[in-house]
């Protein structure tokens, strides 16, 4: 029971603590209300003072912007009041300069009417004496025929011809007094540049010949190198792809193929092998490898050694193992490696004295008859096969072009090609420098010959210098002086179109009057 009345008084207690706590934090939270609600107030308050300062503010600067530009268009509307005053004035004056000009326009035209019917009168004129002067000339033709018995187109035809002789005589003056003194001024040039060439490069003429010759110690060798049943020989065939040729010559076994590099590996292999003394298959292959190895050494140490004496870097390696086999060709008994490097020589120094680019002339020169080192195993002119090599192992257009117009298999399209065709000519054309057949030689002669005697008004020619001149011999009575210099030129062309020939070929026509008398008893 107790426990009951304890328990009920705190319960009781609690409530009263509850309630009085309630009326203290609702008593608070009114007090927070209020004040929240005096800064409400307080802010709208300043909120409304600080709108109508803004008001003020925007008030007095909109004022003030309206003055400014009140002000401003004022300044821009006197300026346009000036300055149309200003056009008022001009086109005031252009008005009476107008009026004067349509004045004078006026004058003009009254003028202009009076000088047309004056010109009507003149015309009307004019056609009347034309008319007679028309009727008179047809009159005096008529006389003309009468007198001198040849109708109108006959004596057209007849002044024709007197000024068709007289334009040739007189063209034919003026091609001479042209010619002669080009070729004075060109003369001069040419050979102060191609004596400078020649004496810059005074190179061997001499030309080293590819052996195609074995000497042999006793001609006992033959019949080893022949070996048993001719196995020996078949060998050496088969592995150098030369043919041996052993016959009746004395101490001497002569190799035959077209290949040049591969004659030079037969002849050192062979060597090799006679001074071993051990001839048989195995060893020959094995001699013939280590020969051919030797020669590609040869063939590169070769062109690499031309490029380095004339300065010509960047050529592809292949390229100059193909320009070392040059080193075994040979052209009318010239070897064609020292006149490639030759040409190059004189190639270089001709861009010189013309102020081109030296190393790219040498660079054309030096690879101008690289076509020839292949020329046994591809079809086609060395030109253009020389070309087509230069192109594919990556040389320039400028470079490819000049390959492959140095004969004109293609056309010369720089300076530089023309400069390669006249090294070429030179290297070529020395005293010595290539052979040719008699055969050969006494043809071209008579060739040069025939193409001068089949022109009208020529007696006899004559090819002397070894057919570097030609001296032709014409009628004094059918050709004149003019027409002489137009014969030569004719038949300079007629070689150049019909003959190869290397260098220039001098064309001299001669006419001669020659008066005979003799004495009386």
């Amino acid at each position: 029971m107790d426990y009951v009345m304890i328990l009920s008084s705190t319960i009781v207690f609690l409530l009263g603590l509850g309630i009085i706590a309630f009326f203290v934090v609702r008593k608070k939270v009114n007090q927070e209300n209020l004040n929240i609600e005096e800064e409400q107030k307080q802010l709208v308050e300043d909120a409304r003072k600080r709108s109508e300062t803004l008001l003020k503010e925007a008030k007095l600067e909109a004022k003030s912007r309206l003055l400014e530009m009140k002000s401003d268009f004022d300044t821009e509307t006197e300026e346009t009041r000036s300055e149309l005053k200003k056009e008022e004035r001009r086109l005031s004056k252009k008005s009476e300069k107008l009026d004067r000009l349509e004045d004078q326009f006026s004058k003009r035209d009254q003028e202009l009417v009076r000088k047309e019917t004056e010109t009507g009168r003149a015309l009307d004129s004019a056609q009347k004496r034309e008319h007679q002067y028309k009727t008179l000339l047809e009159e005096t033709k008529k006389e003309l025929e009468k007198v001198s018995g040849l109708t109108l187109d006959e004596a057209k035809d007849l002044l024709l011809k007197a000024m068709e002789e007289e334009a040739k005589h007189e063209g034919a003056k003026l091609i001479k007094k042209i010619t002669s003194e080009a070729r004075e001024q060109a003369d001069k040039e040419a050979k102060k540049i191609i004596s400078t060439a020649i004496q810059r490069y005074a190179g061997d003429y001499v030309a080293e010949r590819t052996v195609s010759v074995v000497h042999l110690p006793g001609d006992e060798m033959k019949g080893r190198i022949i070996g048993r049943e001719g196995r020996n020989i078949r060998a050496l065939e088969a592995a150098t792809g030369i043919d041996l040729i052993i016959d009746d010559t004395p101490e001497a076994v002569i190799l035959s193929g077209f290949n040049p590099v591969r004659r030079e590996v037969a002849r050192i292999a062979i060597e090799k092998l006679i001074s071993d003394g051990r001839i048989h298959p195995a060893r020959i292959e094995d001699v013939v490898e280590r020969a051919t190895e030797e020669v590609e050494l040869t063939t590169k140490e070769a062109g690499e050694q031309a490029a380095f004496d004339l300065g010509v870097h960047g050529i592809d390696p292949e390229l100059i193992k193909v320009l070392g086999k040059l080193k075994f060709r040979t052209s009318y008994a010239q070897n064609v490696l020292q006149h490639s490097i030759e040409v190059a020589f004189l190639s270089g120094t001709i861009a010189a004295e013309l102020g081109l680019n030296i190393k790219l002339a040498k660079r054309m020169g030096l690879l101008h008859d690289i076509g020839k080192a292949v020329d046994h195993e591809v079809d086609g002119a060395h030109a253009i096969i020389g070309a087509n090599l230069a192109k594919k192992y990556g040389e320039i257009e400028a470079v490819v072009n000049a390959i492959g117009a140095h004969h004109e298999d293609r056309m010369p399209e720089t300076v530089y090609d023309y400069i390669v065709q006249a090294a070429d000519a030179l290297s070529g054309a020395r005293p010595g420098a290539r052979k040719e057949s008699l055969e050969n030689y006494v043809k071209r002669l008579e060739d040069l010959e025939n193409i001068a005697n089949s022109f009208d008004g020529v007696v006899n020619t004559y090819a002397i210098q070894a057919g570097r001149e030609i001296r032709v011999i014409t009628e004094s009575e059918r050709i004149t002086d003019e027409s002489a210099v137009l014969l030569s030129r004719d038949i300079a062309r007629q070689i150049e179109e019909n003959l190869t020939f290397p260098g220039q070929v001098k064309v001299v026509v001669i006419r001669e009057t020659r008066a005979v008398e003799y004495t009386k008893k």
